[in-house]
């Protein structure tokens, strides 16, 4: 094509180019003395094109710099096309399009291709070249010759493939294909059969539908139906394969190297299908030429079904192949041409008015003129079309937040306009502006369009300007409104006239810039989809973002957990008890699971509870027919599984009794009883924390009422007996199931309650190793991170440096080193080396913990250290993304034994994994497990968010962000409020770093406050309404917690202020009671706009919004007692005490720090001790008496009178009411309540 390319090609053996064999050389010779290609410096149009005479398929390319010169392309891209027309750029596994290049003239770069392509014509283009010298090229292209079978279907035929016999059965399919498309919908395969069974595959806007029914629709409709969508753009006019393989259920469905397992629903397992299968459409029997759905257009090559050849059998015209329509078998190329409009500021196309006239320079067009074209596009906004008009008047039509907006401007402040079409999500669509004397219309779709008066004749000028406005246009009036058109058009018809895309390139028609020609480089950057954890895709031409809400993760591929991994690190937070979701593995796949967390004094138990609560009471089971229990817990097994092994100890209580019932044979012990563990093993020990054979808790404890049987039950007496054990062995907890097998004889009963999995401890917080050798390290295996990555540890030395953590690929690396008070992230995934630092004010070799905490995803990486600000580096949209790594993973040194570093880590967390530095220090010379100090453990010697601080001597807590003061961060700081007395706590950090109104990164939000609130604090008031909190910020966005008018606690939130404010109202009955009621809130998500807040307030009791309930009780204030106020990491109140002349604090009024939280405790615990109210006493006789009858009930009366003795604080003059309710609710006058007294005490 010569009038297309201006190439300079000496002399040399690449002039002519020939295929050999599989995988030689099918391209220009490098490596030979002598030539290359360069072009001229003037040329606009810099590639070289390979014409391979025929399609074959490549495998690998080779470049290398022109002989005897200072000219090499350093880097470029390579395109692929079947005619030499509407090309395609070829992308690496990554999705990168730039293949590196040379570094001099004479070395050879190989590339062998991750997926090989099918094609006649390559184009190199160079990106990158010499900076000594110029472009200069010899190439070599590897591959394979291909052959196959075409068919070509015009939108209105298709093939038939019939049976041998009426129906065909299958058990086992297999279709492949491959398949260029020139529409976004058809159907390419279709077969069904009488009973309902069905197979579609169809092209659905761009995408491939798999739709599969195995089941007779009759007697079970839609529950075998499954469908599956698969890739995306698939109307590209590009070749693209399909591969589909069922065996009964199971189904493996690939398109284009992605592949789906899916299974069908149902009880069938065959594909019974009638008659024949058909491709191309689905035709009407009876109605030649008449389809049910729209027909594939386009072609089809190697269509092959469980091993026969469609196309070869129809171009033999064989008789099982019946053809409707224009069938034919070759495949006819697009005429269309597209452009590919690459930049959201500088692209644009200019062309004449009238192409008819465009000799005519300066002349414009009256009277009808109109515009049309096809575009797609991502993004939401754009310019997509410009023309002046007669006085400064001007046309534009606009790509308005999805929609098309068409505006004519008269004047600066005089414009009308019309607005029609849809979201624009990637397809292709047709637009036509027409111009028609005082009206202007456009039409989307082959739509009706809509119309303006334009308020007198239009007059165009002499040019039109596509896609975007040049900075020399400015003085006419065209202006980029917000971004250029980013995107691709096609079928571009100005005033009746298509132009010759061809021309512009050429320099013969209008003008360009930022425009590629023949190529749609439009991408799916959310196929792959990088949001990891469910996360939302969306994108934009350059780049995709991802929406976390509702997944328990954050961060800018929904990395990031927002939940802490155990029960421990809740009470670390300063959490009370209660119910908590928590997610064990952090940002691995588990997703987050809710337990019930107790904090005690001594422990914090994690309990997790299950569908067997209840006591189960068995008669008539035997070994033939057993009675099985299933129990379903509120967590997966896989979380279970996660949430055992992270735990210290495991237990699990399994009450039984039996009256003449065994739980083994007393003959040959073939167990009667049993339970599955969460492996589904058989286990057939009652007891104990090492798993054994045939034993119970008594025989553990040697005290079994008869010393010849390992249990109790085993005695099988005629009374009741109690075999009850505590189960302790992780590894086969919980119990899954349990078996009971003998309570078939007379007289024969067996009671079981399963009780919840309770377990506490984290062994990873306090994972720890000491290195005490430079050139001492613990080795893991290789970092498992190509797409995302988080890396957090804890650390404390002397050292001034070291390197913490080190693993290395051929190329690529990561490392996390330690300098001089500065913390480096480094690493390489093929854009070259990446480096982020973090400097502290303070050194870091202080002998205290100080936190690390390093990520790095497709988008962005980061690193934060303590809570110094956050930094954080976007990764390029079209760089390279995958993160090779072979070697070993290095902690604490190098695999040069080199800057190792000195002192000790812990609790190191690599992708939700926390690596067991403790166990692999005891086996390594020059490190050993743990970490000296009074702070290396999990002993509680600071309470409340207190910082363990080391000293020579001991240790000293710092409560800076505790809510509570003294020596151990466990003095209550209280405040009394007055009348008109308000505190205003104005937060700086991290929020300082949002000050520029510049996109910053999600990161930044993730790690700040603002993307969860853990609120804390204790109140007591006798007034109401009253304002408890707000947080407000510049953008009327706020949080409140408040009392409404009767006493209910309400909380408030308002995100979003074109919507209403969320509404939370916990409980019902008053709190303006005079007592003292804690509140605990936990909110998670990414509400809040990231690039809307500059600054964000907290105020007590303060006001916020214009709501006008809140607004009453802002106006009301607080009077009472504020006690312990926790916000995140922040005290408040505590700091409005000791900071007074901050200029963060605000105090209105007369703030006066008190002990009435203290006091309000004692006086609550006195009146607590002394008489609990009726309506609590109700509550006892319902929870806990409820319980006991289910047992009581199923035990003889003659068994003797049963006591529940309460210590609760029931006061005895209560007693004769919980006594009179059981009587005559539960019809048990055999129980009593025995209440606890000051004088006696009954438990």
């Amino acid at each position: 094509n010569k009038n297309t390319y201006k190439v300079k090609v000496p002399a040399l053996n690449s002039a002519v180019l020939s295929y050999v064999h599989c995988y030689t050389t099918i391209g220009s010779r490098i490596d030979r003395r002598g030539g290359g290609w360069t072009p001229e410096r003037t040329d606009r149009l810099r590639w070289l094109q390979v014409d391979l005479r025929e399609r074959v398929e490549v495998t690998a390319v080779a470049t290398q710099g022109r002989f005897g010169s200072s000219d090499w392309v350093s880097s470029y891209a390579l395109q692929y096309s079947d005619a030499g027309r509407a090309w395609k750029q070829y992308r690496l596994d990554d999705s990168t399009g730039t293949f590196p290049g040379n570094a001099n003239a004479d070395g050879v770069v190989h590339h062998k291709l991750s997926h090989s392509i099918r094609t006649r014509y390559l184009r190199f283009l160079p990106l990158g070249w010499s900076a000594e010298g110029w472009i200069g090229l010899r190439v070599e292209v590897y591959g394979c010759s291909y052959k196959s079978d075409v068919a070509d279907f015009d939108g209105r035929s298709s093939l038939l493939y019939r049976f041998n016999q009426k129906s065909m059965s299958t058990v086992k399919d297999v279709i492949s294909l491959q398949f260029k498309s020139q529409r976004a919908d058809g159907v390419l395969v279709h077969g069904e059969g009488q009973r309902g069974d069905y197979i579609t595959l169809e092209l659905h806007q761009g995408s491939l539908a798999l739709h599969i029914n195995l089941d007779d629709a009759k007697m079970h409709p839609s529950s075998g139906h499954v469908s599956v969508s698969l890739g995306s753009l698939l109307d590209d006019q590009h070749w693209h394969s399909v591969l589909i393989e069922r065996f009964n259920k199971q189904i493996n469905f690939t398109v284009d190297r992605l592949t789906r397992h899916i299974r069908t629903g149902g009880l069938g397992d065959s594909l019974e299908v009638d008659y024949e299968l058909s491709f191309g459409g689905i035709p009407l029997p009876g109605k030649p030429g008449t389809f049910l759905r729209k027909n594939f257009h386009g072609c089809m090559e190697n269509l092959y079904y469980n091993g026969v050849n469609i196309i070869d059998l129809a171009k033999r015209k064989k008789p099982q192949i019946y053809s409707v329509g224009n069938v034919t078998f070759s495949c006819s190329e697009p005429t269309a041409v597209s452009a590919t409009f690459l930049s959201s500021s500088s692209s644009f196309l200019q062309l004449p008015a009238d192409p008819a006239a465009e000799g005519a320079e300066g002349e414009g067009v009256s009277g009808r003129w109109s515009a049309g074209f096809h575009f797609r596009t991502w993004n939401r906004d754009g310019l997509l079309l410009w023309s002046g008009l007669q006085r400064s008047e001007r046309l534009l039509l606009l790509l308005a937040d999805g929609q098309l907006r068409l505006t004519h401007y008269r004047s600066a402040v005089q414009s009308a306009e019309i607005t029609v079409g849809e979201e624009h999500n990637g397809q292709w669509h047709s637009i036509l502006v027409s111009l028609n004397g005082l009206q202007a219309s456009v039409s989307v779709d082959n739509e009706p369009a809509s119309s303006m008066l334009l308020g007198d004749h239009a007059q165009l000028g002499s040019t039109v300007l596509i896609g975007g406005c040049p900075a020399a246009m400015a003085n006419q009036g065209c202006r980029n409104p917000t971004l250029a058109f980013q995107g691709c058009m096609r079928t571009i018809i100005i005033n009746n006239h298509p132009v010759d895309l061809y021309r512009v390139q050429q320099g013969i028609l209008g003008n360009y810039s930022e425009l590629q020609i023949d190529i749609c480089g439009i991408r799916d950057r959310c196929l792959p989809n990088y949001c990891e954890h469910d996360g939302e895709c969306s994108q934009s031409w350059s780049n995709f973002h991802c929406d976390c809400s509702g997944t328990g993760y954050t961060g800018a591929t929904c990395h990031n957990s927002i939940f802490e991994p155990s029960c421990e690190a809740h009470r670390l937070t300063g959490s009370a008890s209660g119910f908590f979701s928590i997610d064990p593995d952090g940002s691995g796949p588990l997703k987050p699971t809710v337990v019930y967390c107790n904090m005690t004094e001594e422990k914090v138990w994690m309990v997790v509870g299950h569908n067997g609560s209840a006591p189960v009471s068995v008669k008539g089971s035997s070994l033939q027919k057993p009675h099985v229990m299933k129990l379903n817990y509120s967590a997966t097994l896989q979380q279970l599984s996660t949430l055992l092994h992270r735990a210290e100890h495991c237990q699990q209580e399994v009450l039984y009794r039996c009256r003449k019932s065994r739980l083994f044979n007393t003959w040959d012990g073939t167990p009667l009883s049993w339970w599955l563990d969460r492996g589904g093993e058989r286990r057939t020990y009652w007891g104990g924390f090492l798993p054994g054979v045939q034993q119970c808790s008594c025989s553990l404890a040697e005290n079994c009422i008869d010393m010849n049987y390992f249990c109790n039950c085993d005695a099988d007496r005629n009374s009741w007996e109690n075999d009850t054990g505590l189960l302790s062995y992780k590894d086969h907890l919980p119990v899954t199931e349990i078996v009971v097998g003998d309570t078939n004889r007379t007289g024969s009963e067996a009671v079981y309650k399963v009780g919840p999995l309770q377990c506490y401890g984290d062994r990873f917080l306090w994972n720890s190793a000491s290195f005490y050798q430079e050139s001492s390290y613990l080795h893991f295996p290789t970092l498992q991170a190509e797409l995302s990555m988080d890396i957090s540890f804890y650390f404390k030395t002397t050292a001034p440096s070291g390197v913490f953590l080190e693993n290395l690929g051929v190329k690529h690396f990561v490392r996390v080193e330690l300098s001089p008070s500065v913390v480096t992230f480094a690493f390489e995934v093929g854009n070259g080396p990446v480096v982020l630092t973090v400097k502290s004010h303070i050194p870091l070799n202080d002998k205290q913990w100080h936190y690390v905490r390093a990520e790095r995803n497709v988008k962005e990486a980061s690193l934060q250290v303590d809570q110094l600000p956050l930094r954080f580096l976007e990764a390029p949209s079209d760089g390279h993304n995958r993160l090779q790594l072979n070697g070993q993973l290095f902690i604490g040194g190098t695999a040069s034994r080199q800057k190792g570093f000195l002192g000790c880590i812990r609790a190191l967390n690599v992708n939700g994994l926390t690596l067991d530095l403790d166990e692999r220090a005891k086996m390594t010379p020059g490190v050993s497990s743990g970490c000296p100090g009074h702070c290396s453990s999990q002993n509680r010697l600071c309470h409340n968010r207190g910082r363990c601080i080391e000293k020579s001597s001991g240790y000293v807590c710092d409560c800076t962000h505790s809510a509570y003061g003294g020596p151990h961060c466990q003095k209550e700081v209280s405040v009394s409020f007055e009348s008109g007395t308000s505190v205003t706590y104005t937060f700086q950090e991290p929020f300082s770093v949002m000050r520029n109104k510049s996109r910053q990164s999600s990161a930044i939000y993730a790690q700040s406050s603002k993307s969860r609130e853990n609120v804390a604090f204790r109140f007591l008031t006798t007034k109401a309404p009253a304002m408890l909190m707000t947080v407000t910020t510049y953008h009327q966005q706020y949080m409140a917690v408040i009392l409404a008018h009767n006493g209910s606690l309400q909380i408030w939130y308002q995100l979003n202020r074109e919507k209403q404010p969320d509404v939370f109202t916990p409980t019902q009955h008053s709190l303006a009671n005079g007592k003292l009621h804690r509140i605990q809130l936990h909110r998670e998500g990414r509400d809040i706009p990231k690039d809307e807040i500059d600054l964000l307030s907290l105020s007590f009791p303060g006001r916020a919004g214009v709501d006008e309930e809140v607004l009453q009780a802002g106006s009301r204030g607080f009077i009472g007692c504020l006690s312990s106020v926790q916000f995140n990491h922040l005290a408040p109140l505590k700091a409005a005490i000791l900071n007074r002349g901050s200029s963060l604090v605000s105090v209105l009024g007369n703030l006066v720090e008190s002990n009435c939280g203290e006091l309000a405790d004692k006086s609550s615990s006195r009146s607590l001790s002394g008489e609990l109210q009726l309506i609590n006493a109700e509550s006892f006789t319902d929870k806990i008496i409820q319980e006991s009858i289910k047992i009581f009930s199923t035990m003889p009366a003659e068994d003797g009178r049963f006591t529940v003795c309460s210590d609760l604080g029931v006061h005895p003059r209560r007693t004769e009411k919980l006594n009179s309710a059981i009587t005559s609710r539960r019809k048990q006058p055999n129980i009593t309540v025995l209440a606890a007294s000051p004088s006696h005490t009954c438990c």
